[in-house]
Parts: structure tokens; sequence; C-alpha cells
């Protein structure tokens, strides 16, 4: 298993969508949510993915598909 820090940002239409409900249902990948601001017309959602290299993998491209700009996080990431 590895993780991934990411920073997701969250077009108007994704905001209110349940996106990460179906990143842990579909892909079996493990969110821990480090920092987030969801308003209704935009959000951003600091992540820890953890699973394995295919799933973390297929959970970005889904994401990217959906229109999440899916990039790395860097620095400010509170451990867990």
């Amino acid at each position: 298993m590895i993780s991934r820090n990411l920073r997701l940002t969250f077009p108007e239409a994704q905001v209110a969508e349940p996106v990460i409900y179906h990143v842990v249902k579909d892909f079996d990948v493990i969110p821990s949510i480090r920092r987030a601001a969801i308003e209704n017309h935009f959000g951003w959602m600091i992540v820890e993915f953890k699973g394995e290299a295919t799933a973390l993998d297929a959970a970005i491209s889904y994401l990217e598909g959906l229109g999440v700009e899916v990039s790395r996080a860097e620095g400010d990431i509170l451990a867990g």
C-alpha cells in the first residue's frame, strides 16, 4: 500500500457530488482529509489517499474525468 498527498480542486458542477464516496467504494482507496474549503461554487481539498498504485491511478483518472483538478500537495500538510 502506498500513499499520495493530493490537492483536489472541484468545479461548481462537482462541489455537491459525493466524489470521495465513489473513490472509496469504487476504487478501494482510503482517504484522509487534511484540509478543505467547500463553498457553493468552488471547493478544494488536501487529501492523503492510501491504496494500491493501480487503484490510486484509477481513482485519480476518475476524478480528472469529472473535471476535478488533481495536483500534488506540497508543504503545510497536517501529519496524521
